[in-house]
């Protein structure tokens, strides 16, 4: 697990890429019980303007604070996640799906507190689909 004394402003987290598939959003929907049909209906999703079927909103978030996690190596660690929406994910249905890559660093650190403020970069396909991602840390 990290340490707060080994952490410094600026500091990179090991960067991550992580897959989105037609099953992950089935199992996604299950999970959340969000079965919207842009989720699974590729015709739908076409008649409300999408590319094809989009990953959930939230699931895309939760995916991204898969690198904190991973990095920090205790879920319990996050105190604070907050996001804004900027773009779909789309996911085709061709056995591979999306991807999502996600970068992050050191924004800020409260020592008195033990907290690390984590800004994330998300993006799939080389467009940014989550702005102003930021993880609170304590450790």
């Amino acid at each position: 697990m990290t340490s707060f004394e080994e952490l410094s402003v600026g500091a990179a987290i090991p960067s991550a890429d992580y897959p989105i598939t037609r099953e992950r959003l089935v199992r996604y929907a299950g999970a959340s019980g969000d079965f919207n049909p842009i989720h699974w209906n590729p015709r739908v999703a076409a008649e409300v303007g999408l590319p094809d079927v989009i990953a959930h909103g939230m699931l895309t978030m939760a995916t991204a604070s898969r690198a904190v996690t991973d990095w920090i190596g205790d879920p319990a660690c996050v105190v604070e996640y907050s996001v804004r929406f900027t773009r779909t994910v789309a996911v085709p249905d061709d056995g591979v799906g999306a991807s999502v890559q996600v970068t992050g660093v050191i924004g800020a650190l409260d020592p008195e507190a033990r907290t690390a403020r984590v800004d994330l970069t998300v993006k799939a396909a080389g467009v940014t689909v989550l702005g102003k991602a930021r993880v609170l840390v304590q450790l």
